[in-house]
């Protein structure tokens, strides 16, 4: 994969020993609380009888559950070795980020959570966590409208751009292959 080229804007170049710390306080933090302690406030991790009559969608749940979480890992690691940086604004990566899990959605971090919450939805069930999911999602879709597409736009210029071209900002396109 090509080198990218570093940021001209704010950001600061945290190698991987400084980024990876930093990186896990903003885990704990905001998908933590996302995932975690907001849908445990509204469902208590009660679980109640299966969706639908069916322990096929408790079964679904967990199986998102578990692609969220192996998501938002490889998110993070990608975040920390290629961009020397973090998920957080205050901090972001000095490099543009597009190997790995972002060669197939530009925000693969927010999918990730995302799935998390469905999972969730259907393990438990839970229509308040459901509605906290369609929540999550829209805040998502506007943060990276709103700021940070526009910000990855000044800071990495034509090389943001080709990676825009080639990759969708959520869902993988199906029946085409990712470029290397």
């Amino acid at each position: 994969m090509p080198e990218t080229p570093p940021s001209t804007g704010r950001a600061l170049d945290l190698p991987p020993p400084w980024a990876a710390p930093a990186t896990v306080v903003f885990t704990l933090l905001f998908p933590g609380t996302v995932v975690g302690l907001v849908p445990w406030w509204l469902s208590g991790f009660a679980i109640g009888p299966p969706l639908f009559g069916s322990e096929f969608s408790r079964i679904a749940g967990i199986g998102l559950i578990a692609a969220g979480l192996v998501g938002l890992t490889r998110f993070l690691v990608r975040f920390v070795r290629e961009g020397h940086g973090t998920p957080a604004p205050i901090l972001p990566p000095s490099r543009l980020v597009v190997g790995g899990v972002f060669r197939h959605s530009r925000n693969p971090g927010y999918v990730a959570v995302v799935s998390i919450l469905l999972g969730e939805t259907l393990a438990l069930p839970s229509t308040a966590v459901l509605g906290w999911a369609a929540c999550v999602a829209a805040g998502f879709h506007l943060f990276v409208v709103l700021y940070e597409e526009p910000d990855l736009r000044h800071r990495f210029g034509p090389a943001y751009e080709e990676y825009c071209r080639t990759v969708p900002r959520w869902l993988p396109r199906l029946g085409r292959r990712p470029r290397p």
